[in-house]
């Protein structure tokens, strides 16, 4: 928990990716990866195999002749036998291989869809951060108003009492501070509701009192955009690459070994009615000469998905390019604000030491007083809300192009 601590930009960055539950599905996909890649390794041991058969068939072999002095046995109609098999791959044209590199493609693209899929997070991590400091400043100009208006309250009580000032001068500035702690209230419950928001999307409890610290936010001048989508266009192509090459090895020649010992009857003599051990032990190879252009096929199918990731990545690229430029004009209108901002609190300052004097003097009545005091109060407001903005605007700028100059 974070409390009475100062809580920065980044620190809620590396809090969404320590935190957000979509973060722990890269721990499980590889360990997903991890128990398919020993499955693959699999093919290159030995398997073995136990089978057993018992049968009647309607007939068997025999000779069509009869030799004199010599009676042949026919084959018992039911027959039994139970065989061990063992077979060991020698040779898959790198079959096995090519498999095993399309599992650790499927695993870095999964990897890095999780990563865009977080970091699309961080602007609404930007917006609830912003939000609050835009509360702490409200909170610290209306802090500035009460404690001036209190000790204007001071001055008026005493003229009221001395008869410098009307009776209900001092009335007007009890209401108006009435009416600030009703915009404390206000502004304490925004900043709960928003600090509870934040809260749960970096997975780490933060309240009311905690402080954020005001970053110095640079916007980054480079072209370039360095979003992790990039990289997983680039994967998602080295996947399709992958895949075609398992493809290309799928009707490559596969040679095994193989090992067969059994016990039945008949055994390997069809002439013997008695019940025997055997073994068999060869090579043999088996190869798809032809599958009507299947494989074909689905390697042409493959170039077509690279060609639309191609297209995606066209996509995002220009819908970037265009949000770039609209936050960057938003940054340009902001910031030409803040000079007119500070010429207007200057003239509103010497407006306010006026009237100050004025109401000292019984010239004006607490409520003209008030009303300069107001316009002063929101024009620092402006200028608080225009640097916030501009500090936001320069953040999803930077979001947006994938720079960290927080």
């Amino acid at each position: 928990m974070f409390s009475q601590e100062k809580l920065s930009l980044k620190e809620c960055y590396i809090l969404l990716d320590k935190n957000y539950p979509l973060t722990q599905q890269s721990t499980l996909l590889e360990q997903q990866n991890a128990l398919d890649l020993a499955v693959i390794n699999t093919e290159n041991l030995p398997k073995l195999e136990f089978a057993a058969q018992a049968s009647y068939q309607s007939d068997v072999t025999h000779l069509p002749i009869s030799i004199p002095n010599m009676t042949i046995e026919q084959p018992n109609k039911d027959q039994y036998k139970a065989t061990v098999s063992v077979n060991q791959l020698i040779y898959a044209g790198g079959f096995v291989k090519a498999k095993t590199e399309a599992k650790n493609a499927d695993l870095k693209t999964n990897l890095k869809q999780v990563e865009v899929n977080v970091y699309q997070l961080k602007k609404q991590v930007n917006q609830l951060y912003f939000s609050i400091l835009f509360q702490q400043e409200k909170k610290a100009l209306l802090t500035s108003k009460k404690e001036l208006l209190e000790a204007k309250l001071k001055e008026v009580k005493a003229g009221v009492k001395y008869g410098v000032l009307l009776p209900s001068s001092d009335s007007v500035l009890e209401a108006e501070l009435l009416k600030i702690t009703q915009q404390f209230i206000e502004i304490e419950s925004n900043k709960t509701s928003l600090f509870e928001a934040l809260s749960n999307l970096i997975g780490t409890t933060l309240n009311a009192s905690s402080s954020l610290e005001n970053p110095e936010t640079i916007k980054s001048e480079s072209n370039e955009i360095n979003r992790p989508e990039l990289d997983l266009f680039q994967l998602k192509k080295e996947q399709i690459d992958t895949n075609e090459t398992l493809l290309s090895k799928q009707n490559a020649p596969k040679i095994m070994s193989f090992a067969t010992g059994g016990y039945g009857n008949p055994g390997l003599n069809m002439l013997d009615n008695s019940f025997q051990p055997y073994y068999l032990v060869g090579v043999k190879l088996n190869w798809t000469v032809f599958d009507w252009n299947a494989n074909k096929k689905q390697r042409e199918s493959l170039k077509i998905n690279k060609e639309i990731v191609d297209t995606e990545e066209s996509v995002f690229k220009l819908h970037t390019n265009i949000e770039l430029d609209q936050t960057n004009a938003e940054i340009n209108k902001i910031s030409a604000f803040i000079p007119t901002d500070n010429s207007i609190i200057t003239l509103q300052k010497n407006i306010l030491k006026t009237t100050e004097s004025q109401l000292k003097n019984g010239v004006i009545t607490a409520a003209a007083y008030l009303t300069e005091l107001t316009n002063l109060y929101e024009a620092e407001n402006n200028l608080s809300t225009h640097k916030i903005q501009l500090l936001l605007a320069q953040t999803n700028y930077n979001t947006t192009k994938g720079s960290s100059k927080q």
